[in-house]
């Protein structure tokens, strides 16, 4: 019953820390980019790139941050790279926080957990994690 509880009310318990970065990934696809995986996916008017909408500096700040990443930052543009870089960035910015903080610090930066205007991104993250 409890098992059952917990299925209707916090799928994947996502108040807490059990969601990995490659699995929050997956929503963050769907709401940056619908999950397309074309090699052409540009956004925010031309400062983000890729499945996961990835900007410049952000991508510095990963591979700085996780030397073994390497790459190019054209290389965004593949889901799996994409994916590398999230999961860095979130490492060096929020590691072991809830699947909250790490979606709104994805979207609003190292402090972006903190910022009102990212509550509505976690609010779409939600609505795709199920």
């Amino acid at each position: 019953m409890k098992s059952f509880f917990l299925s209707l009310f916090c799928p994947l318990l996502l108040c807490g820390a059990s969601l990995n970065n490659f699995e929050l990934a997956k929503a963050v696809h769907q709401v940056e980019s619908s999950g397309r995986l074309d090699l052409k996916i540009i956004g925010d008017n031309g400062k983000a790139i890729g499945p996961l909408q990835i900007h410049f500096l952000n991508w510095k700040d990963a591979t700085l941050f996780d030397k073994t990443i390497g790459g190019s930052y054209f290389d965004c543009h593949k889901l799996d790279y994409s994916k590398r870089i999230f999961d860095a960035y979130l490492r060096k910015y929020a590691k072991n926080q809830s699947a909250e903080v790490r979606a709104r610090t994805w979207n609003g930066g190292p402090s972006g957990a903190k910022k009102q205007s990212t509550n509505s991104y976690w609010n779409k993250i939600k609505k795709n994690l199920r």
